[in-house]
């Protein structure tokens, strides 16, 4: 008992001798002393501990040589602490403060991989993702033979796959909840902003199936032009997948449609 006493008395001892000196390097005016000691936190994971020792250098060293190295290290702090939104201004701001750094490079990518890292589900609203989107571009625009550029590609491709699938997942509620007609143009905008996703069968197939529902349930007056429609669509998609397995299906819908303008045209006459 009497050697765990003494154990936890020192463990106490140390903990507060370090609190102590943190608290003091906070009060420091030597700067120069203050940067490695935050630097130490740092290579020590204690990023919450370094955070406000930077915050503070970084206006300290303004305009001097040291300005770079300080704002270096508290934008990756900012990294390491998960806060993605601060540390990429923070990387976006360092590759415009010193255009021509070593660092430069990797903290333009860096500024470009926190909204990759701050993108949320493809459920979710997809500011983010677009804001990843465009800041990768604007990396491989300003540096197109970096060793980053595959890695990036690679990124934007499965950034763009979630706009895809939201796009895909937004057309199909509107079918299930009956909205037809925003039904078509969402399965219209997906094949047009995405030309080869993996749901262009299904899309196309899915237009000529709202734009039906959607003729079935317009005042007469608008039904003959969206039967028409929905005929345009059949034809559409029988031509791009004449062996699709929504083909027999698609077969009774041309049928049904058929029928409707046919007894229409023949009530007219």
């Amino acid at each position: 008992m009497k050697r765990a006493s003494i154990y936890i008395i020192l463990i106490f001892s140390v903990l507060m001798s370090s609190c102590n000196h943190y608290n003091k390097m906070l009060k420091s005016t030597n700067l120069d002393e203050k940067l490695d000691y935050a630097i130490k936190l740092y290579d020590k994971k204690q990023y919450y501990k370094a955070l406000p020792l930077f915050e503070e250098l970084i206006t300290m060293y303004r305009g001097t040589k040291k300005a770079e190295r300080t704002y270096y290290y508290f934008a990756y702090t900012n990294y390491r602490l998960a806060d993605f939104t601060s540390a990429a201004f923070d990387f976006e701001n360092f590759a415009k403060t010193f255009p021509n750094s070593e660092y430069a490079e990797e903290c333009s990518y860096m500024a470009a991989y926190c909204y990759y890292e701050d993108s949320p589900d493809y459920s979710l609203d997809q500011t983010n993702t677009m804001k990843a989107i465009n800041q990768m571009q604007l990396f491989v625009d300003r540096y197109p033979s970096s060793k980053r550029i595959e890695k990036v590609n690679e990124l934007i491709d499965q950034l763009r796959w979630k706009l895809e699938l939201k796009s895909y997942e937004n057309a199909k509620l509107y079918y299930d909840m009956e909205e037809y007609r925003a039904a078509v143009t969402s399965y219209k905008n997906l094949v047009k902003d995405y030309p080869a996703t993996k749901f262009r069968e299904e899309a196309l197939f899915m237009i000529l199936k709202a734009g039906f529902r959607l003729a079935d349930k317009s005042v007469e007056s608008k039904k003959q032009e969206r039967y028409q429609q929905a005929q345009l669509a059949y034809g559409e998609f029988v031509n791009a997948y004449p062996q699709s397995k929504y083909k027999k299906e698609a077969d009774g819908i041309h049928q049904s449609i058929s029928k409707k303008t046919d007894k229409s045209t023949s009530l007219v006459k």
